[in-house]
């Protein structure tokens, strides 16, 4: 299955949230700066005005604002910072479909952001998606990236990145316990309970399972971004390449295969007959009904606002 990681021309990144994780209001935040038509100057985040702008430290605004790019819920240029469509439709005051974050789909949304493509937060596209085990060490995943950095002539990064950047990926999905203070809030996306630590061993651990929380409509969301970019030709696609290609729905959401089959049977219903489950003489697979690029995105989105109230 092709991996966009080991392409040379893919760029990666390990650095840019100066050791924050992604915190509750930061998107919403970072969005109101940038929303009027013209946006907002690049420097708005790393001049001393930032700490009064935001109300955090300078380091978390450069933060705010390399979550806020990583998500995709702003778009950069040479000179500023513009609220994307998905922002505007996710975050706009009044019209957006939740603009404070209180649905569990802005949280699955903004995690398959993260962690479906390698570009913008390269550790976490790692361990979702190329780490096979299901429990592991930190310093694996610090070896493993050191491997892949030091793979690339164009890639630099010292030990001690590689470390604090393995860090915040571990506190932006597993709880931790010991904290007290600011450095407790709990990041965004530890509501999503897919990575947990075992307090002995130091061990992390990947929990896979259903996802009650999770709609069917971002699932298929996913999938179809997945078949865009690894199998963009073909007019089926299977369990097997859904459950473990890189940046497939499977490997995304951490699910077992019962729940990744039980997904793909209702994907009919998710995306309005434009895909459909089938199983004959035991291929288990998903066939297109039409074009891939006839299936609309964001109404995908709106669909998995309609099917769940807010939490």
């Amino acid at each position: 299955m092709l991996n966009d990681l080991y392409d040379p021309a893919t760029a990666i990144r390990v650095s840019g949230h100066e050791t924050f994780a992604l915190r509750l209001l930061w998107l919403k935040k970072a969005f109101d700066a940038a929303s009027s038509p013209d946006g907002v100057d690049r420097r708005t985040f790393q001049e001393q005005s930032a700490i009064a702008t935001f109300g955090v430290g300078k380091n978390m605004a450069l933060s705010m604002r390399h979550w806020a790019l990583a998500t995709k819920v702003l778009e950069d240029s040479s000179t500023h910072l513009r609220a994307s469509n998905l922002g505007r439709l996710i975050f706009t005051d009044g019209t957006g479909l939740d603009p404070y974050l209180e649905h569990p789909s802005t949280l699955w949304l903004m995690h398959a952001q993260l962690v479906s493509e390698p570009q913008a937060a390269t550790t976490f596209y790692y361990a979702f998606n190329v780490l096979n085990q299901v429990a592991f060490a930190r310093d694996d995943l610090v070896r493993a990236m050191a491997a892949i950095v030091d793979a690339r002539t164009t890639a630099r990064a010292t030990a001690e990145t590689l470390k604090r950047d393995v860090e915040v990926f571990v506190r932006s999905y597993a709880p931790r316990h010991s904290d007290s203070g600011e450095d407790a809030a709990e990041p965004l996306l530890v509501e999503l309970g897919l990575l947990r630590e075992h307090r002995s061993t130091g061990q992390l651990e990947f929990v896979r399972g259903q996802k009650p929380s999770l709609e069917d409509t971002i699932f298929a969301l996913v999938l179809k971004r997945f078949w865009e970019r690894q199998h963009p030709s073909s007019p089926t696609i299977s369990v097997e390449q859904t459950q473990y290609g890189p940046g497939s729905p499977g490997r995304v959401f951490k699910l077992d295969e019962d729940s990744l089959v039980a997904r793909l049977m209702g994907i009919g219903e998710a995306t309005g007959g434009k895909m459909i489950w089938t199983d004959t003489a035991g291929l288990r697979q998903v066939a297109l009904n039409g074009r891939l690029d006839a299936i609309d995105e964001f109404g995908l989105i709106k669909a998995g606002y309609r099917g769940r109230r807010a939490a």
